[in-house]
């Protein structure tokens, strides 16, 4: 049995710290490859078993062979070393990251799976990474992107031009913000989130429309006089400052909702609209 010692409380700063350093205690005890073996694809942040399955089955189908960090039970460890090939499912894992380059994995640079077209996106660069054929790739997945665009669409007239403001909360703020505004056209006024890790988000930042101030760390008096001036449609907070803020007649969404709810990938896609909408709809009802 092995020990490993790691702070998952995540009060420092922001409660997703938390699986960052588990998994990046994780890396230095994983095995090595065995030499000459064909290194699979390794898909790194915990995903609820539902949408871990629906991945699998999506890289079966493309021809990659492909191991989940953190696999399903402790001794469930992936070989890591020169050859890994990494694909990050959550964009809070940087300290995981660092770790595992520092066993030679190499970081297949991607948006992140939320929506339509970021799953796209997302599948797009480990199918480009392991030479898997375009053709193959758009086959596999159109009807999958096809039914999940069907979903978002349910919710866009209620979206569609509604602005949206977030605070730092999960790390999770700015490929949600891309979703929002690129697939049900939401208006992002500003996009805070308690650490900003530039080369994991490039692709999600230029993925932004032009002009959406983004911010990193938490000023809560400036920031909260900032929602409070621009009035969004919907506020994307912690619980602390939820309740004041409805009280002050602004409409919130929890953050911490969208950590432990299945989020990823196309067949969670209109569940993930579902977690915006709702909140505006039960303003609508109150209102009448």
């Amino acid at each position: 049995m092995r020990i490993l010692s790691y702070s998952g409380s995540g009060i420092e700063t922001t409660f997703t710290e938390g699986e960052d350093a588990c998994l990046a205690a994780m890396v230095p005890v994983a095995p090595a490859p065995a030499p000459d073996a064909a290194a699979p694809l390794l898909v790194v942040g915990a995903l609820p078993h539902i949408v871990e399955d629906q991945f699998a089955r999506l890289f079966a189908a493309l021809g990659i062979e492909v191991r989940f960090f953190p696999g399903r039970s402790a001794g469930a460890l992936p070989p890591v070393g020169a050859g890994t090939r990494f694909l990050l499912a959550q964009p809070f894992l940087g300290a995981t990251a660092l770790a595992l380059e520092a066993r030679g994995a190499n970081r297949i640079p991607a948006p992140f799976p939320f929506g339509a077209e970021g799953t796209t996106a997302w599948l797009h660069a480990a199918a480009n990474a392991f030479g898997v054929p375009e053709m193959h790739l758009r086959q596999v997945v159109a009807p999958y992107r096809e039914r999940a665009k069907r979903a978002l669409e349910r919710h866009r007239e209620q979206l569609a031009g509604k602005t949206i403001f977030f605070l730092p909360d999960s790390q999770l703020e700015v490929p949600l913000a891309r979703f929002l505004a690129n697939e049900l056209g939401m208006q992002p006024i500003e996009v805070c989130t308690p650490y900003l890790h530039a080369q994991h988000l490039a692709d999600e930042l230029a993925l932004l429309p032009a002009g959406t101030r983004v911010g990193e760390g938490s000023s809560v008096d400036t920031q909260l006089d900032r929602v409070r001036a621009a009035r969004p449609d919907l506020t994307v907070c912690g619980l602390g400052l939820a309740n004041p803020l409805e009280a002050e007649g602004l409409t919130t969404k929890w953050a911490i909702e969208l950590v432990f709810t299945p989020i990823h990938g196309f067949d969670q896609a209109g569940d993930l609209a579902e977690l915006f909408a709702r909140p505006l709809r039960r303003r609508d009802v109150l209102r009448v």
